[in-house]
């Protein structure tokens, strides 16, 4: 493989895009919260987009109750653009009061709503004293679609209810953690990526709070601003909302990258146990997870040096995906990333941080690319593997393997590499469960792409 190195394309658009409004991230985290009820005010139409833009992207996940295209709204049109739609939020906000059954009602704004400029939180509030249902809390995000992507959307929104949602503890929890940075639905396999995470925290005998999971109640929402730690499972998503619980309840916080395989979830314990200045054998616990880690990869070995499993990769995904599969295909599977390409809208300053990560212990690195325009991944592999007829001695991208999303399917088929999705969208999968965290996660991860090497001889 010849010289890698960094490169930042820049674009004036958006091909394919991989996410939606700050406005839809928004409307899938609520979704995605236990007995919460998300009340939109928007025109017609947004829910409806968001809805089967999710299910085709998602892993086939859409709906379920208050979901999809059952969503409270105040369909805001042409009148209420012209004369306020304040009017209409305030029924539409009872009427879903009356009927829906939740405990916490979140109401977050549209891009049309937010520029005709309705005062919402005067809204809530008038609701708010009526004391008419007791049991439920009402909060409101403002969370215009023009505000950002939908993975922004995830911070606005679970900001807003740190702020107006979650009391204040009497005393802090010894040992309680908050988990962010996995953004439901939009990363497809977020259920089972919260629950690798809480199972390889659990190690450390912690109580985590991961919020979405079926595991997870509104109480201990409610109930997070006693933790001790806020833990981000990201380099870019949740640390807006984790300076949340700090500047409201002193809470610090640790950011890593997600955490997939047996080298990340050993990074993720040993960071964890500085932090909080645990008194447990953080070494003990490593060793005894990589034992049986690497018993279950033992069987392999043989196979994937004579079958030549071993492959160069391209990896073409969100930033969460970007780094934590690149570093997992170096240092777990022994794999040869050669291109990675970061899909998120990012500044130069996360640029550089994020290239930085990609660096292998040998000092080895993929071409590093920043571009949300993923049809130009071809591009970038002929710059790295040019095409030369008649010379039979040069490097080749052979075997090849592509991770991204189900978009890239036509990159693998025209270079003859397997290919599997695992970052938005996902539109050749159904996920109920499956996640890529943690040790076993890493795990599940390598019989995935193993097994797709394999289906493709």
């Amino acid at each position: 493989m010849g010289e890698v190195s960094q490169k930042v394309m820049e674009h004036s658009y958006i091909e394919r895009p991989r996410y939606f409004c700050s406005f839809g991230g928004a409307l899938s985290t609520l979704e995605a919260l236990p007995e919460t009820i998300p009340v939109l005010h928007a025109a017609g139409g947004c829910a409806g987009s968001i809805a089967w833009g999710q299910n085709g992207g998602s892993g086939l996940q859409v709906g379920g109750y208050c979901g999809g295209l059952a969503v409270p709204s105040s369909n805001v049109g042409e009148r209420e653009v012209i004369f306020g739609g304040s009017d209409r939020l305030i029924r539409e906000i009872r009427h879903t009061l009356d009927i829906m059954e939740g405990r916490l009602f979140v109401v977050i704004t549209s891009c049309v709503t937010e520029m005709i400029g309705d005062d919402v939180q005067a809204v809530v509030q008038e609701i708010q004293g009526e004391h008419k249902h007791p049991d439920a809390e009402l909060v409101f995000a403002r969370t215009g679609g023009f505000k950002g992507n939908s993975y922004y959307g995830y911070d606005l929104v679970m900001s807003a209810i740190v702020s107006q949602y979650v009391r204040k503890p009497v005393e802090t929890k010894k040992g309680r953690v908050n988990v962010l940075g996995i953004v439901p639905y939009m990363d497809s396999f977020w259920r089972g990526n919260l629950e690798g995470v809480r199972r390889t925290l659990e190690l450390l005998d912690l109580e985590v709070n991961t919020f979405f999971t079926v595991d997870d109640s509104l109480e201990s929402l409610r109930d997070s601003g006693s933790a001790e730690l806020t833990i981000v499972v990201s380099d870019l998503y949740g640390i807006e909302t984790a300076k949340c619980y700090q500047e409201r309840f002193g809470i610090p916080y640790i950011s890593l990258s997600l955490p997939i395989g047996a080298v990340a979830s050993a990074r993720l314990l040993r960071e964890t146990r500085a932090a909080l200045n645990l008194e447990v054998d953080v070494e003990a616990i490593i060793e005894r997870e990589n034992r049986k880690f690497y018993r279950y990869l033992e069987p392999l070995v043989d196979l994937y040096f004579d079958a030549d499993l071993q492959r160069y990769a391209v990896v073409i995904a969100d930033v969460n995906y970007a780094v934590g599969v690149t570093r997992f295909l170096y240092d777990d599977l022994g794999w040869i990333p050669v291109l990675t390409q970061f899909t998120d809208m990012l500044n130069k300053e996360q640029q550089t941080a994020f290239a930085e990560k990609l660096i292998s212990p040998t000092g080895q690195k993929p071409l590093t690319v920043f571009d949300t325009n993923a049809s130009e991944a071809g591009r970038y592999l002929l710059g790295l593997y040019p095409k030369r007829e008649t010379d039979l001695y040069v490097d080749s991208l052979s075997p090849a393997f592509v991770v991204g999303s189900s978009l890239e399917r036509d990159l693998a088929l025209k270079i003859g590499a397997p290919h599997l999705s695992v970052s938005f969208p996902v539109a050749n999968r159904a996920v109920l469960n499956r996640g890529y965290t943690g040790f076993s996660g890493g795990l599940t991860l390598a019989e995935d792409l193993l097994s797709a090497a394999v289906a493709a001889r």
